[in-house]
């Protein structure tokens, strides 16, 4: 009875416990081997790897449980560890490309885009370098990019008279809600200059400029009124990650333009798709910088504490930001993105 038993479930399984080995044995295989000219091997079936190896768990425990024929139990337990190999490997090489991404490959993937980014950064910062110089002379400049209401709440959240919390009207229990709409307000940025690549570059172009002025509008009023600690001790530290993340969110919708202005000898459409495969890595790394300047912001800046601290740890995290763009990723393949 138990080897009738045995032969219908052998019967049963045996095409799955098949596809799946055959499926293991070509992820073995190299790249050479899998693209070789002279003996090309064919790819099996999609498997939903993570599906399949539950089921042939499954199918070990029943064997086992069922007392069927130890060169069947050996099979299926072979082919239990040699997916539980290759499905945790799999995770474990998903995170070590995270982790190989944002040690290297983030900053040498902006050094490759030179030109684009090169582009975004005079975009941004020269009119926010500008207006700052320009509101020193002709302050009343500021009411030609910002309203009367605007601009007195933007005193009112700086005046080192009315509040104790830098930066805002708030108390530290709401720290938490900040920071979330920090993140908010941060990545709805950057996916505004982002986006506005798919515009032939215009959106981009504009965002950059419109943001660089009226950043620049409000750091050069801020500093002409005398409000240089409360406001630049406040700035300084999540500044070295959002500002870089805003004016690289415009290169990254410039990469997108140059595929619809310049695609080359590819068709709009191809070259699309393959600038935007960089463009959308580009915008990981501009995510994680700007929740980390969001986090810095909500947690970090608004504390109370001398304000050489808050500059020293500014001065920190620029240079920082600094080296992690202009070194790191070098000696390694990241350079051949």
């Amino acid at each position: 009875m138990s080897a009738i038993k045995q032969s219908q479930f052998i019967a049963k399984h045996e095409s799955q416990w098949q596809h799946f080995e055959e499926w293991l044995n070509y992820q073995e295989l190299s790249r050479w081997q899998k693209n070789s000219k002279k003996k090309p091997i064919k790819a099996p079936e999609a498997l939903d790897m993570p599906h399949a190896y539950r089921q042939i768990c499954h199918h070990l425990a029943l064997a086992s449980s069922r007392m069927y024929s130890p060169i069947l139990v050996e099979k299926l337990n072979k082919l239990v560890l040699r997916g539980h190999q290759k499905l945790y490997s799999t995770r474990t090489h998903f995170w070590r490309g995270i982790l190989e991404f944002f040690a290297g490959g983030f900053p040498a993937l902006i050094r490759q885009e030179w030109r684009v980014v090169s582009i975004a950064a005079i975009l941004f910062y020269i009119p926010f370098i500008a207006i700052i110089i320009l509101l020193q002379y002709y302050p009343d400049l500021i009411y030609s990019i910002m309203d009367g209401t605007m601009v007195q709440n933007l005193e009112r959240m700086y005046d080192p008279e009315l509040h104790q919390r830098l930066g805002r009207e708030r108390e530290a229990d709401t720290d938490l809600s900040m920071f979330g709409f920090y993140i908010k307000h941060n990545i709805g940025i950057d996916f505004q200059m982002f986006a506005g690549g798919m515009l032939f570059g215009i959106g981009s172009i504009f965002f950059l400029l419109f943001n660089g002025i009226f950043l620049g509008a409000a750091f050069g009023h801020l500093t002409h009124i005398g409000y240089i600690d409360t406001f630049w001790g406040f700035v300084v530290g999540h500044g070295a990650f959002e500002l870089q993340a805003a004016f690289l969110s415009g290169a990254a919708g410039l990469k997108l333009a140059e595929a619809l202005i310049m695609p080359g000898r590819k068709s709009r459409a191809r070259a699309l798709v393959d600038n935007g495969k960089i463009a959308v890595k580009m915008m990981y790394g501009i995510v994680a910088m700007s929740l980390i300047a969001a986090f810095l912001e909500a947690f970090w800046s608004s504390m109370v504490m001398p304000v050489m601290i808050k500059y020293v740890v500014g001065a920190i995290l620029w240079s920082l930001v600094a080296i992690y763009f202009l070194f790191l990723g070098r000696n390694s393949e990241h350079n051949k993105l």
